[in-house]
């Protein structure tokens, strides 16, 4: 027979707790990191699933309201893959328009600025002006590169028009078919938890739909805002600055902050130091306005994630995917925040008819 010192756990109960969950967490990031290495490793498959997702979620109401007047789902879905195509289209080329019509202006206004900013403040007001002349140059070198037919250019072009096409045939399947994605989550969840995962998928995709028309909204309300205020200061290149403002809304907090710098350079370079503080308040209120008052009124029903977790979220999606990854973090980051809170509800427990709790299952 086996003494009690024999029967004894070596580790108290409290390490042995730890050890476990230590065990859990490193089983889920080791999960993880091969979900985003085989991403990475099949871009060229994923982004135009998660382009079309985005615009599925965005257009999503179109094909509803379709789709409510009689409309052929097929036909709704070409419809609305259509007006897509012409929105997208359409703001592309009036925001390329006016920032090419205003950009060496921007550009002339940034440089000119840093060399005042030199004048106070030495060597940081001449690396601004560096870094504004390499931006030029860089632009003048893509430019130049994928309009003069070198191989290399044309490739990305290529790359960037099939990636388009692909994300747009997807988007009118996933808006022609999604009447099936229940069905066809039941099918394949092992057991009974069919239901559960379709819950689960149907809380990821209304965050991903609530974030891209909520982001969509108040991006032109911030635009319209700044560019107006920029008229009436009577600051050159506003098209070009209300642009960029619609632009870079797609990246929370850290858009703002780059498309505002940008504005207040270039008001201190062309309009001087009063209209550039004037600039600053404008683009401090705009920011107050979205913070406490659009947002809230607009995403009311999507997830809401802390500034620090939104900043870490597009901090890693740049480290991953670049641009794209920034611009893809914070939707997708909002989808999993939407599921862990359908898995914490499924699991949370509920009182008992003693009065005791049990929890669900399923």
């Amino acid at each position: 027979m086996p003494t009690e010192s024999e029967l004894k756990p070596l580790l108290p109960r409290a390490v042995r707790k730890l050890a476990a969950w230590c065990l859990v967490l490193l089983l889920v990031a080791g999960v993880a990191a091969v979900g985003v290495w085989l991403c990475v490793q099949l871009k060229a498959a994923v982004t135009p699933v998660l382009l079309a997702l985005l615009g599925t979620a965005l257009l999503r109401p179109v094909h509803r309201r379709l789709l409510a007047t009689g409309v052929r789902r097929s036909l709704a879905a070409a419809l609305t893959c259509l007006l897509l195509l012409a929105v997208v289209g359409g703001t592309g080329y009036v925001v390329a328009a006016a920032l090419i019509d205003t950009g060496d202006q921007i550009i002339a206004s940034v440089r000119e600025a840093a060399r005042k900013l030199a004048d106070h403040f030495g060597a940081a007001g001449t690396s601004l002006d560096e870094l504004a002349s390499n931006g030029k140059e860089l632009v003048g070198r893509f430019g130049s590169t994928a309009a003069s037919g070198v191989l290399s250019g044309l490739s990305v072009v290529g790359e960037m028009i099939a990636l388009a096409v692909l994300a747009l045939f997807l988007t009118f399947f996933f808006l022609r078919d999604s009447d099936k994605a229940a069905a066809t989550v039941h099918a394949l969840a092992p057991g009974n938890s069919g239901p559960r995962l379709e819950a689960m998928g149907r809380r990821g995709y209304r965050a991903i739909e609530g974030f891209m028309r909520g982001t969509t909204l108040i991006a032109l309300i911030d635009a319209a805002c700044i560019m107006a205020g920029l008229l009436i200061l009577r600051v050159p290149g506003a098209a070009g600055l209300g642009a960029l403002v619609f632009v870079t809304a797609y990246i929370p907090y850290l858009g703002a902050f780059l498309s505002g710098a940008v504005a207040v350079l270039v008001a201190l370079a062309e309009r001087g130091l009063g209209t550039a503080v004037w600039v600053l308040g404008l683009v401090l209120a705009v920011q107050v306005l979205e913070g406490h008052v659009l947002q809230p009124m607009i995403q009311s029903r999507t997830v809401q994630m802390h500034p620090a977790t939104v900043m870490l979220t597009i901090t890693a999606g740049a480290s991953v995917a670049g641009i794209l990854g920034m611009l893809l973090a914070v939707p997708l980051t909002a989808a999993a925040f939407g599921v862990v809170s359908e898995l914490r509800a499924h699991y949370a427990p509920v009182s008992g008819p003693a009065g005791g709790t049990e929890v669900r299952d399923g």
